[in-house]
């Protein structure tokens, strides 16, 4: 994330109108472009193909094959970048890049396994119970698969700081799945839902060679250092509780819907609840502004101020340490009101815009009393996540892993609550587990700010350890005084 607060820092540093717009389309075509790269693909074939007059049956196994494969592939993938990512950058500090495509294989394999004991399972159950034929069900895996690897090789091109070219690749790839989509159903004339579930399953896989050949041309050794990467998943396992709760929590508040009087079931294996996903789709897209304004501001202002610090620290007075420890945090301060302030004003305008044109495209009644809440819930839930993003710069990581877990614990519980009122409080539950975890995290961030010196200066050792047998207690032995504790003294001198 520094590469692209080090690029837009250059793009706002003429502060102009024109530089501010610029700034801003390249900060959202790096960070949210190819999630709506795909759904605009989805909307295009759906349109061009005449989904809607398709049948009944295949529309919802259609529509719950694509929610499935999102949900469970950023489920799969989540958990394991973080620690690849500091994996990462340690290997890049360090220049040893021969270590960069072990990284690559052994966290491609424990993705693509955490994937398969989610996903051979399931696919088996709808094979059998659902009786859905076995090519559809394969066709569907096989997108879920190359999805996971979408996800997964994502992250080393961000490494590498090849941002627009992850859009550039989801665009080419959509591009390819729409008009193979169309020779799918119009040239060999397959049912129109299983042809585009067949295209856009190959537009992912395109995707991912794409990626995969990039990340080769990068990185061309191989020093076979498998274990040392398996060490780092051992070392920071907080880094996968951290990823897996907070992704958790963003679903799981759908699935507790998912067992309400809402839900509908597909082929005897799908459960969804149609209604209240829409409604959570609406709500991210409200406030998913605040990722871009999170690059933006906080990672463009906050790593100057950061860098200083730590180069007070390496190399400067205590003078130093201590005012460039006060404006790192001043600014840390400013940029998450600011943050909020922006956001809050977003949010406020698209909301008022939804109310609007969502009734024109068939989005109103029981959508609209539930869009509200979620949409307030998911307001604070990437406030919070900023924050997590934050206590990742001074390693506290137990308390990111409080600040994840109680969300995803506190969301849950209260979801299960939500769904005994009244729908305009059904995102009750996001509401008090993202502002839950907010509030821890801003705490830990204030304890991180008095006890930093502390962090920095005290977790040294200043002498090695080891593991060997315990010394002998014994300090002198009148009979036989040339051994003291146990040890010739000629051996000691």
């Amino acid at each position: 994330m520094a590469g692209i607060g080090i690029k837009l820092n250059k793009i706002f540093g003429k502060e102009t109108v024109t530089t501010n717009l610029i700034g801003f389309g390249y900060s959202t075509m790096v960070t949210v472009a190819p999630m709506f790269v795909v759904i605009g693909n989805i909307l295009l074939m759906s349109y061009f193909l005449r989904y809607d007059v398709t049948g009944y049956k295949g529309r919802n196994l259609f529509a719950a094959t694509i929610l499935y494969i999102f949900i469970f592939s950023l489920l799969a993938a989540a958990p394991y970048n973080a620690v690849i990512s500091r994996y990462l950058s340690d290997v890049i500090y360090d220049e040893t890049y021969d270590d960069i495509l072990p990284c690559y294989y052994t966290g491609l394999a424990v993705t693509i396994l955490t994937a398969c004991l989610m996903g051979i399972p399931f696919s088996i159950w709808e094979c059998v119970v659902g009786k859905v034929a076995l090519y559809y069900v394969f066709t569907g895996f096989c997108g879920y698969i190359a999805l996971v690897l979408v996800f997964y090789s994502m992250l080393y091109l961000s490494i590498c700081k090849d941002y627009s070219k992850i859009s550039i690749f989801f665009f080419c790839g959509m591009l390819a799945a729409f008009l193979l989509s169309f020779l799918f159903v119009k040239g060999f004339h397959f049912e129109v839902s299983y042809g585009m579930l067949l295209a856009l399953t190959i537009g992912f896989a395109l995707t991912a060679i794409m990626e995969l050949a990039t990340i080769r041309r990068y990185f061309h050794s191989n020093n076979n250092s498998y274990k040392k990467v398996l060490g780092y998943f051992k070392r920071y396992w907080k880094l996968i509780v951290i990823n897996f709760c907070y992704t958790l929590g963003l679903y799981v508040h759908n699935f507790v819907f998912w067992h309400t009087e809402l839900r509908m079931v597909v082929a005897d294996s799908f459960v969804m609840a149609p209604v209240y996903d829409v409604a959570t789709c609406i709500a991210m897209f409200t406030n998913i502004s605040a990722t871009v304004i999170f690059i933006a501001r906080i990672e463009m202002h906050f790593h100057d101020r950061y860098k200083a610090y730590s180069e007070a620290v390496t190399g400067g007075r205590w003078m130093d340490v201590q005012n460039t420890k006060n404006r790192m945090f001043r600014q840390l301060s400013s940029e998450l009101m600011n943050l909020v302030r922006l956001q809050f004003i977003i949010s406020v305008v698209i909301f008022l815009l939804m109310l609007i044109f969502l009734p024109r495209f068939g989005f109103a009644g029981l959508v609209l009393q539930i869009y509200p809440s979620l949409a307030a819930g998911y307001f604070i839930l990437f406030i919070m996540y900023s924050e997590i993003i934050l206590l990742y710069y001074y390693n506290d990581l137990d308390g990111a892993v409080i600040t994840s877990a109680v969300f995803c614990l506190v969301t849950f519980l209260v979801s299960i609550f939500a769904t005994r009122l009244t729908p305009i409080w059904y995102g009750l539950g996001v509401i008090v587990g993202s502002l839950t975890g907010f509030v821890i995290a801003y705490l830990r961030l204030r304890w991180v700010e008095k006890h930093l010196d502390e962090h920095i200066f005290c977790r040294g050792t200043l002498f090695p350890t080891k593991l060997s047998k315990k010394p002998s207690t014994l300090v002198y032995d009148r009979r036989n005084p040339n051994v003291n504790g146990g040890v010739d003294e000629k051996m000691m001198s």
